[in-house]
């Protein structure tokens, strides 16, 4: 069952892309520490050795997965999200669901892989939605002053 954001806004703010492309590289910083430690371990685990390979690369795109889904999921922000006052709700404000998670995840990563197409396609889109939002029904709007 989703649950609905405490605060009450009048009007949802749709964020910009410019804010949205902020708060991707804020998290893209922490990504790659995730991922840096993950490789430590790994060639810890490895006797010192390099680690590579498809079950490597699973393991991080796991792990990039669950980072993005758990913040989305349960706070409707990530960091970078917090620190640019953003949040990703459903269209009628809830908390979105792990299955929303997973299409906006796999759909932003389509949207890159076009060369940010599917980012860039809010700025044509009558209701200012990119790819991921539209395919996952999902929303990033900004906050006011009041909310957190």
């Amino acid at each position: 069952m989703n649950r609905v954001f405490p605060e009450c806004e009048a009007e949802v703010q749709q964020a910009s892309l410019l804010r949205r492309f902020a708060a991707m590289i804020y998290d893209a910083f922490l990504v790659a520490a995730i991922w840096m430690c993950t490789g430590f371990a790994a060639v810890g685990l490895n006797n010192g050795n390099v680690v590579e390979g498809p079950l490597f690369q699973s393991v991080l795109f796991l792990l990039t997965f669950a980072f993005f889904a758990y913040f989305w999921v349960r706070l409707g922000q990530t960091l970078g999200m917090q620190a640019w006052k953003l949040r990703v709700q459903t269209i009628d404000g809830k908390h979105i669901s792990l299955r929303q998670a997973l299409i906006r995840f796999m759909t932003a990563i389509l949207s890159f892989a076009c060369f940010g197409l599917g980012f860039f396609w809010m700025l044509f889109s009558a209701n200012k939605a990119t790819w991921h939002d539209s395919f996952s029904e999902t929303q990033i709007v900004l906050l006011n002053k009041k909310s957190k």
